[in-house]
């Protein structure tokens, strides 16, 4: 079986016949046709010219309809018979390609300036589609105008259309910078192009920059175009991406929505945009924008709406009474097109070929294309003034010589005839010598005697009308030399003094600013990158309360007031029958709040994320704010430090109910996700968690979680119980537990019936039981002082400065400060000592921790009522005292949570002469009954 010989892609064999067909490689064809595709979308189709900032399909438009007549001041024309005139005539694709262009250069959120004038409905900024072009209606605008003027007299060149049966301008004799002034975006194969648009007067002012310096650089021509001046307005933020795409051709400029922030009934607020980034769909954006609050990206919406209409752009978006509008539109620019960026990529066709260019390269390109126009024109109007002086001074020899002309055209017996005796007439220069001087400089004569008529005169001649005949029209024929003389010496200097070509130049710009010129929409404002939420948080106390239904709330601390104590306080917040109000601390809005739940867990935010409200509202429940499982509520609340650079040396001991301490380093608790994590085990938990536990208390599921406190090594705890007992004992005793599962140890030992209330940090001081002992006989604060002190004064000194007070209040109003010397230190683990007389009158105690004399007090009912007061209006009392009266509180009424207050915070809330300070407007304020200590001090029967 013979083998056939391989097919290659090139062969040498003679085609059979002798036919003219010849094989060819179809890598080569393949390479050629690409590429011709490919230049011909790219020069043809895709890019515009960087002279008239035009693509084909926008020219072949505009020059389609100046040539049928549809321009402005004139009646609009159907577009479809526009789209038929192009396509026909030059734009060989389809109807929808220029229709969709002419839609486009009408649109006024499109092109900054229009070169349509359309009429009826060419789309919307949503962006719905235009009408169908059988129902809209189409012209010329009259700025187009300055694009198409002078192109019939020789400013540009022509080429035959798609069939050679029609020509076509090759480019626009644009008198302004229209490229830049409308900018241009196109896709073309391996490459594309996006330039914004600018504003018509600061593209002016950078032509008229360089014609007066061609040496100036594109930073110097910023110092005119300032940016991007986006039809739609918005904002752009900083500088560096419009730097950027002005000396490198490319840039991301960032392009930020205008907004204003109404105030609402009820005391919401909303904010409205109204004005968005350019090429941003508007109904998209809507979309945009409820997907991310749905999606919880943007927190703090509850509703949006379209209110767009002829009057502008106006989406409004609800907020929520506690959702602060800095933060919501922080969220706004990051997650939705309300703020998007502009990718410049400033490329277009300059010699026939694509360029990225810079600013100073688009001027450039345009002066140097202006001065071609202008010489082109004017050479063109100079020949058209020669011309016409010609045949005038033929005219001029027959008006001066008219018995003669008409004599001997009478007596010829034809026109040619007569034509050739006037060519061969000598005339003298006498009559018409003076004529001849005022275009001279057009026609030099070679004699000085007699006048030879051509033959465009002769015919001018023959051609002549009566009425020309008379001694007005030679007076006519004079003066038209004269502005022709005149003409034709500005066309010469125009053509000789490159300096008056640009003074025409400048002349032309003017006349564009006069007529077209708009201020600037787009503002320029300064870069917002790496803008965090926090960072648009003003630093604010804020008193946080929490609720035992588990609600919580943010107030400012200066909406509340001081009162003296007695007072029956102010309506703090609004709860339920059911609910009550079981804890309260003050801290800054950008501080970390740590959440401990009863089920062992712990979560983190931020204060500021807290939900604000005023005292008469109730907060939002915490189930709402943070992923609690189902059965889960929060049971501690715990302020961080906001540096986090401070957490290194801190532990971290928790306290249950039952007695149970346990520390932990910081660091465990540093990265908290947002599902958070756990903190603490109460309950049998799994094997492995049971295994690793180095607990010596086993795990109770009825213990819960009291508090949680920041301490250092060098700290002491304090343990105080419902019941009055206290317990002081050193954090070391505490062993550093590395799992975050472990029960603990015990901290101290409970009656039945008795539970701890709180925990307490007290600073060492490292004093004996003899030292303080004889501080507490002779401390300053001491009344009377018996015998001698058996400290220096030095030592009396030092123990006074570093004393604090252990306040205890208990659940009917009453409580007393003590010297923290009066808690002596002992093991943990114990009963511990008297902290407060329990009896009928003063009920169980409700809080105990230190104070120092410069603070302030918060107390809160179980009924929501709040009062504020001074530490130093308490007493200072024995530890084992019944105490003075704080709060003077109602039948079935308790105190359920008190907080201190750094007095700092407010220093202009000062009391005058005893008197009560007056509440914020609106307050509800009770009588105030003050009560002096008349409690006795009786001596501590268990000898502490």
């Amino acid at each position: 079986m013979a083998t056939e010989p391989p097919i290659d892609d090139v062969t040498d064999s003679t085609p059979p016949g002798g036919s003219d067909i010849a094989p060819i490689s179809i890598v080569d064809e393949m390479k050629t046709s690409y590429l011709d595709y490919a230049m011909s979308v790219i020069v043809a189709r895709a890019l515009p010219d960087v002279r008239d900032g035009l693509k084909p399909v926008h020219r072949r438009i505009l020059f389609a309809c100046q040539e049928a007549g549809y321009v402005a001041g004139r009646p609009y024309r159907k577009s479809s018979r526009i789209v038929g005139d192009v396509m026909g005539k030059y734009h060989p694709h389809g109807d929808s390609a220029i229709y969709d262009a002419l839609a486009r250069m009408t649109q006024p959120w499109s092109m900054r300036v229009p070169l349509i004038d359309g009429q009826g409905n060419f789309g919307s900024m949503d962006p719905d589609p235009p009408a169908a072009m059988r129902y809209t209606e189409a012209r010329l605008a009259k700025v187009a105008n300055f694009l198409l003027g002078d192109i019939d007299k020789d400013t540009v060149n022509f080429q035959p259309n798609y069939d050679a049966s029609e020509s076509e301008p090759q480019v626009l004799p644009a008198r302004f910078p229209n490229l830049l002034v409308n900018g241009a975006g196109g896709i073309a194969v391996g490459m594309a192009t996006n330039i914004p648009p600018h504003n018509l007067g600061e593209v002016l002012g950078a032509c008229r920059a360089y014609i007066a310096d061609p040496a100036i650089s594109s930073e110097g021509l910023m110092e005119y175009v300032k940016g991007p001046d986006f039809p739609t307005g918005a904002q752009i933020l900083g500088q560096s991406g419009i730097r950027s795409a002005y000396t490198t051709g490319r840039g991301s400029i960032m392009m930020r929505s205008k907004y204003t922030v109404e105030e609402g009934r009820g005391d919401r607020r909303s904010i409205v945009l109204t004005e968005i980034p350019y090429q941003v769909g508007k109904s998209g954006l809507v979309e945009k924008i409820a997907e991310a609050a749905k999606d919880k990206r943007i927190e703090g919406v509850s509703d949006i709406r379209d209110e767009s209409s002829r009057a502008g752009v106006r989406i409004v978006i609800d907020l929520k009474r506690d959702a602060t509008p800095e933060v919501v539109l922080n969220q706004l620019w990051r997650h939705t097109p309300a703020q998007s960026s502009f990718p410049a990529n400033m490329l277009a066709i300059r010699s026939g070929r694509p360029e990225t260019l810079t600013l100073r390269d688009f001027i450039e390109s345009f002066i140097r294309f202006r001065e071609e126009v202008i010489t082109r024109r004017s050479k063109f109007e100079l020949l058209k003034a020669r011309e016409r002086a010609h045949l005038l001074l033929g005219l001029v020899v027959a008006v001066t010589n008219l018995d003669e002309v008409v004599k001997l055209i009478r007596g010829s017996a034809s026109p040619a005839v007569a034509r050739e005796k006037l060519l061969e007439r000598e005339w003298p220069m006498e009559q018409i010598r003076s004529y001849i001087a005022l275009v001279e400089a057009v026609e030099p004569q070679k004699s000085d005697k007699v006048y030879r008529l051509s033959d465009a005169q002769v015919r001018a001649i023959l051609e002549l009308r009566l009425h020309r005949l008379t001694a007005l029209g030679r007076d006519e024929i004079g003066n038209e030399l004269e502005g022709l003389a005149k003409n034709i010496g500005e066309l010469l200097e125009i053509l000789a003094n490159r300096a008056r070509l640009y003074e025409v130049m400048r002349e032309e710009f003017d006349e564009v600013e006069a007529e077209f010129v708009t201020p600037r929409v787009t503002e320029l404002a300064a870069a917002a990158d790496g803008i965090e939420d926090e960072d648009l948080i003003e630093r604010e106390d804020m008193v946080i309360t929490v609720t035992l239904a588990g609600y919580i709330k943010r107030t400012p601390l200066a909406i509340f007031r001081e009162q003296k104590r007695g007072g029956k306080g102010r309506a703090g917040m609004a709860t339920k029958e059911e609910d009550a109000v079981t804890n309260l601390f003050v801290t800054s809005t950008h501080n970390p709040v740590l959440f401990f739940s009863n089920l062992g867990r712990v979560y983190r935010m931020k204060v500021w994320r807290l939900p604000e409200g005023g005292p008469n509202t109730k907060g939002r429940p915490m189930v709402n704010l943070l992923p609690l499982a189902e059965g889960e509520t929060i049971s501690t609340v715990l302020p961080l430090p906001e540096d986090e650079e401070t957490w290194g040396g801190l532990h971290i001991m928790f306290a249950t109910a039952h007695g149970t301490v346990r520390r932990n380093s910081m660091a465990a608790f540093t990265n908290i996700p947002s599902n958070g994590k756990i903190a603490m085990r109460f309950g049998a938990g799994t094997t492995e968690e049971v295994e690793a536990d180095e607990s010596d208390e086993q795990a109770d599921p009825t213990d819960r979680l009291i508090s949680v406190e920041l301490l250092t090594e060098g700290d002491d705890v304090l343990l105080a119980t419902r019941h009055g007992k206290a317990i002081r004992f050193m954090a070391t005793d505490v062993r550093e537990f590395q799992s975050r599962t472990s029960t603990g140890v015990r901290g101290v030992r409970l009656q039945p019936g008795d539970e701890v209330i709180s925990m307490s940090i007290l600073h060492r001081m490292g004093t004996t039981q003899e030292e303080r002992e004889a501080y507490l006989r002779f401390a300053p604060w001491k009344g009377e002082k018996e015998g001698e002190c058996s400290l220096s004064q030095e030592r009396l000194a030092e123990l006074a400065e570093g004393e604090q007070f252990i306040l205890t209040i208990t659940e009917n109003g009453y409580g007393k400060r003590s010297s923290a010397y009066e808690y002596r230190r002992t093991n943990r683990g114990g009963q511990g000592i008297t902290n407060i007389d329990t009896s009928e009158r003063n009920g169980c105690v409700v809080a105990s921790f230190p104070v120092q004399q410069g603070e302030q007090l918060m107390l809160v009912t179980d009924q929501g009522k709040m009062i504020r007061t001074t530490v130093g209006s308490i007493r200072i009392a024995g530890r084992n005292t019944m105490g003075v009266t704080i709060f003077k509180v109602a039948n079935n009424e308790h105190v359920v949570s008190v907080a201190k207050i750094d007095e700092s915070d407010e220093e202009e809330l000062e009391l005058e002469g005893g008197d009560e300070i007056a509440p914020t407007p609106d307050a509800v304020i009770g009588e105030s009954e003050l009560e002096q200590p008349v409690d006795p001090e009786p001596s501590d029967p268990e000898g502490e």
